[in-house]
């Protein structure tokens, strides 16, 4: 049953939405609760974004694979190969872009490992290269292993994973940021110097090992796709994933007894509750949008997100960087020297701050900051969407 589901592109582009604005805040210092990572074990409302977009590749994969295998496995390989390859090297990219920093008054190149300090370098991985490696994997796991496969497969990557970080990891902590097994995979494989750096310690949030459960997320985002394509929009259908998602989200919890719900390490427990609540937030969007028709501007706004949405994730990476290339004098510090500014934090430290300054609190000039943010990147998009400008991988 092939119908359109427009709840599909608001949940998208919401996800979308969300991502910038939680990577865009005036001040690292300055964010509320809900709008920062768990420090480590637990889940705030930032700590379900990117699984929430892993489950919203999955869902869109399960639109788009019935035409690649209807066209064959060589189309099929060749399709999801170049996308993956594509958006892993645009993750790269941002990771290195661009290319310049301000060192000593002087633009100089930033090498690919620090000449200066051999443990200092460009990351390699990252939220766009997790998406690749997942949506490739999940991707040859569905067409090859077909639905009962891939729902298997799934269920024993989630196990193994959890005894992996039980048993490989420290005796005393396995769970820990010091005690986890895959930290030292990485810096095998990638190199200190490559790693994020973020925690005070080489440790990837996105590393190899925990890369493993992301795929599940996207499978299981290709699995409710294919439940919806297949019961269409009926009550059943939407029952069917509230039901399923509240059951995701009790094994979810269940398993957090054991096996802490952990962004960082993307336990299994963080795979099943997150997943739980995409596909309940997801069931809540069709019914309101496909049956109750609630939808207006609030559901476009999101929607535009949505249609461009790598290309707006990437242009909200890239900007923050290139801008600072553009520096000029802000002002002179009690010692004589010449503190810069760019463009972004201009404008954060010259309209955003002074506009909450009545507030008293630093939280509000930094929220301002993201939803202007929000607003910029909407423009583009919405421009984008009026000139049917849509660029896709």
């Amino acid at each position: 049953m092939n119908q359109r589901f427009y709840s599909l592109d608001v949940f998208r582009g919401a996800t979308v939405a969300l991502m910038i604005l939680v990577n865009n805040p005036g001040s690292w210092s300055h964010l509320y609760g809900p709008l920062a990572h768990a420090p480590w074990h637990g889940c705030t409302p930032t700590d379900l974004v990117f699984p929430f977009f892993l489950f919203a590749v999955g869902n869109a994969m399960a639109f788009v694979l019935p035409r690649l295998e209807a066209a064959g496995t060589p189309v099929f390989l060749k399709k999801v190969f170049k996308r993956s390859i594509i958006i892993f090297a645009i993750g790269l990219f941002l990771n290195w872009a661009p290319f310049l920093k301000w060192s000593d008054g002087a633009l100089v190149f930033r090498h690919w490992v620090d000449p200066q300090n051999p443990e200092s370098g460009v990351r390699i991985l990252g939220v766009l290269q997790r998406i690749a490696i997942s949506y490739l994997l999940a991707s040859l796991i569905i067409y090859f292993l077909k639905m009962k496969g891939a729902i298997i497969t799934s269920l024993l990557i989630l196990i193994v994973y959890w005894f992996l970080t039980a048993y490989l990891g420290a005796a005393a902590d396995p769970y820990s940021l010091d005690g986890y097994f895959g930290t030292q995979i990485d810096k095998n494989i990638l190199g200190v110097a490559h790693m994020y750096k973020g925690e005070g310690v080489p440790f990837d949030p996105e590393g190899l090992t925990s890369t493993l459960t992301s795929i599940v997320q996207v499978i299981f985002g290709y699995l409710a796709g294919s439940y919806i394509q297949k019961k269409g929009k009926t009550f059943e259908m939407v029952c069917g994933l509230f039901v399923a998602g509240s059951i995701l989200i009790f094994v979810g919890f269940a398993w957090d007894l054991v096996f802490p719900i952990n962004k960082k390490i993307w336990t299994s427990s963080y795979v099943m509750y997150t997943t739980g609540l995409a596909i309940m937030v997801l069931s809540v969007l069709i019914y309101f949008i496909e049956f109750k028709n609630a939808k207006g501007s609030w559901s476009k706004f999101f929607d535009v997100f949505g249609k461009n949405a790598l290309f707006v994730f990437a242009l909200s990476g890239f900007l923050p960087k290139l801008l600072p290339l553009f520096r000029w004098v802000d002002h002179v510090d009690e010692k004589g020297a010449s503190v810069y500014t760019s463009a972004f934090p201009w404008f954060y430290n010259h309209i955003c701050k002074p506009l909450t300054d009545w507030t008293d609190n630093p939280k509000n000039g930094s929220l301002l900051y993201a939803i202007c943010m929000i607003a910029f990147y909407w423009l583009i998009v919405f421009w984008m969407d009026k000139k049917k400008i849509y660029i896709k991988v």
